[in-house]
């Protein structure tokens, strides 16, 4: 399915959050670069909006690994990475968020924009962002939820649930993938117990933050 809308999936991305999507990944990279030469693994990479601001804000030295299970949407990682003049910083490998092909205590950071909510075994997915982690590493992890005001709720659903696929499927011609996507987010697990999720998984000062009225959330959290 993501191999199918990767060509379509950036453009339709930012025209259907009003450009908000890359300030809440600029949240994301200030939660784990740090100014020093760091290894970052961003899982789920996708088209690599959140691996290539990683690697622009990182320090010199740095080097930034995006894995995705789709190759369609990695196929255009490189892309962006040149545009920006990071792509030395960045190396991809195909690979499965549930069972990373990386040592334990590789990464200095861990993130994940997006993309959880789409893993069969989210708890399975979040301990091997622990794995992975060295001691005192940082995760943050980005992900669509249901707003909590009744009213900025109702805008949501008519948008999500009824706009969205209509565009999105006549934009991409994939109209299952634009009923996927809001129908995911609505059953991700609530703000409250992602948040526990991630402290079952091991990790502690985990913190939730709203952004944009509750249309994201990012979470952070410490191996």
């Amino acid at each position: 399915m993501f191999d199918g809308i990767a060509p379509s999936y950036d453009s339709l991305n930012h025209l259907m959050s009003l450009g908000v999507d890359k300030g809440w990944r600029r949240q994301a990279v200030k939660a784990v670069v740090d100014g020093s030469a760091q290894k970052i693994l961003d899982v789920a990479c996708g088209t690599g909006d959140l691996t290539v601001a990683l690697a622009a804000s990182s320090a010199k030295g740095s080097t930034i690994v995006g894995t995705d299970i789709s190759e369609g949407m990695m196929a255009l990682v490189g892309q962006k990475a040149a545009k920006e003049g990071v792509i030395s910083k960045i190396s991809l490998k195909t690979a499965d968020g549930e069972a990373l092909p990386f040592a334990d205590g590789e990464f200095d950071a861990v993130t994940c924009a997006f993309g959880i909510r789409n893993f069969e075994h989210k708890e399975k997915g979040l301990q091997e962002f622990l794995r992975v982690l060295r001691p005192g590493g940082k995760l943050a992890i980005l992900e669509l939820s249901v707003p909590d005001r009744r009213f900025a709720r109702w805008v949501y659903d008519i948008y999500f649930l009824h706009v969205m696929p209509l565009i999105g499927g006549a934009v991409s011609g994939e109209k299952s993938a634009y009923r996927y996507l809001p129908a995911s987010v609505h059953s991700f697990p609530s703000p409250g117990e992602f948040g526990g999720m991630i402290r079952s998984a091991g990790f502690s000062g985990v913190e939730v933050k709203s952004l944009s009225m509750g249309l994201c959330r990012l979470y952070t959290a410490v191996r």
